[in-house]
């Protein structure tokens, strides 16, 4: 019996969660900003992670509440760590941007919530990675090479266009203008301007 009842009691528990993220949802798309924050807040000190994830967002942009990227920071953190994806992408995103110099902890932490993000298919982690493994201090071509395409199927120009720069350079592949040119003309075709340039 004392097994059901808490059983019971989770399942209240993450319902109501639930109920306070979608009323959340609806004031922000109403413009009641402040009512929005209060429901993400709620339902993100019972732990659900898409709450914890919109309370970052409320943080990061000012929205309901004061802006302050140290507490964007917190609720990300709580809700990557509770595996939701675009969290883990902009919770790495603040580590790489606002750490100390040589803090190779959090660089380490960053690039395993990024990979992690990039592996549930979140578009901007795997183009970020892609970027960040071509030009890191120590190149891993073929690394980022694999995350450029994982992006580019996505249909990320920008990583289309990196595509084409890795086969016209032999970055991380054998160098081959004539895949060079069919990255620059998709990318281009989706709008990019350096794939315009480049294809010149």
């Amino acid at each position: 019996l004392e097994e059901a009842a808490f059983q019971l009691q989770q399942i209240f528990r993450i319902d109501i969660s639930i109920a306070l993220n979608i009323l959340g949802i609806e004031s922000m798309r109403a413009g009641h900003y402040s009512i929005a924050y209060t429901c993400f807040k709620l339902a993100a000190d019972r732990g659900y992670s898409k709450a914890q994830f919109n309370v970052g967002l409320c943080y990061e942009h000012g929205r309901g509440t004061k802006k302050d990227l140290e507490k964007a920071a917190f609720y990300y953190y709580h809700a990557a760590s509770n595996c939701h994806p675009m969290a883990q992408y902009r919770y790495a995103r603040y580590l790489l941007y606002h750490r100390p110099e040589n803090d190779w902890d959090r660089h380490q932490k960053a690039v395993t919530f990024l990979e992690q993000a990039a592996m549930a298919g979140i578009t901007e982690a795997q183009a970020y990675l892609g970027v960040f493994y071509l030009r890191g201090l120590q190149p891993k071509e073929k690394r980022g090479l694999k995350y450029l395409l994982l992006a580019a199927k996505s249909g990320d120009a920008q990583s289309r266009y990196h595509v084409g720069v890795c086969y016209e350079k032999g970055l991380g592949v054998q160098q081959n203008l004539a895949e060079a040119m069919r990255h620059y003309q998709q990318s281009a075709a989706a709008g990019n301007r350096n794939a315009w340039d480049r294809l010149r």
